[in-house]
């Protein structure tokens, strides 16, 4: 049987609390800032496989918040209120690894963390082959892709990147499901400013 990981987190961190009505939290976090380019060392080993590989995360622009907002009421209404309200979102940058096309990211926010470092949350619907949507196994249920990063001051970090994954709301909290019984795991990121 398929072990499935629950993962709580802040939901000031991925939706924005302001539309629930936390200010405090809600002026805390910021949304702006310059474009940006992230590569990491993605390590793998769950039930999925084992593998590593660079993955690259570029951010054009940061979420608005009324881009927040807006995902903030429709986590609220279900998931699946949610992927239609993300895949209706405008791009705000890229993931891929170096050898593949690039797929849209749909939500990008960071927050100021401790020590002058910073927490990064990306979001987006991730691609449903032609194969899994005609045979609709699992994971199909498990339609987001999100990345969490702690960046340090000096624009260095670790995080997780959840590949399969379902997002709940349980009050202040959001719940990520993982399909795999972990995810991958995100070493030596390398926080760098897009050039224009």
């Amino acid at each position: 049987m398929l072990a499935l990981r629950y993962l709580a987190i802040s939901l000031a961190l991925v939706a924005g609390v302001a539309a629930l009505g936390a200010e405090a939290s809600a002026k805390a976090a910021q949304t702006t800032g310059q474009p940006e380019e992230f590569s990491a060392i993605a390590i793998m080993n769950n039930n999925l496989g084992s593998a590593s590989d660079r993955v690259i995360m570029r951010v054009t622009r940061w979420s608005t918040e009324a881009e927040r907002k807006l995902i903030a009421a429709a986590l609220q209404k279900g998931q699946d209120t949610l992927i239609e309200t993300l895949r209706d979102q405008r791009p705000v940058g890229t993931i891929r690894t170096p050898d593949s096309l690039g797929y849209d990211l749909r939500y990008a926010h960071q927050e100021p963390g401790e020590d002058g470092g910073r927490r990064v949350v990306i979001a987006t619907d991730r691609p449903i082959s032609f194969w899994e949507a005609r045979n609709q196994p699992r994971t199909v249920d498990y339609p987001f892709t999100v990345v969490q990063m702690q960046i340090d001051r000096n624009r260095e970090g670790k995080g997780t990147l959840s590949l399969f994954t379902k997002v709940m709301a349980r009050g202040n909290v959001i719940i990520l499901e993982d399909f795999a019984t972990a995810p991958v795991m995100l070493n030596r990121i390398e926080a760098r400013p897009i050039r224009n």
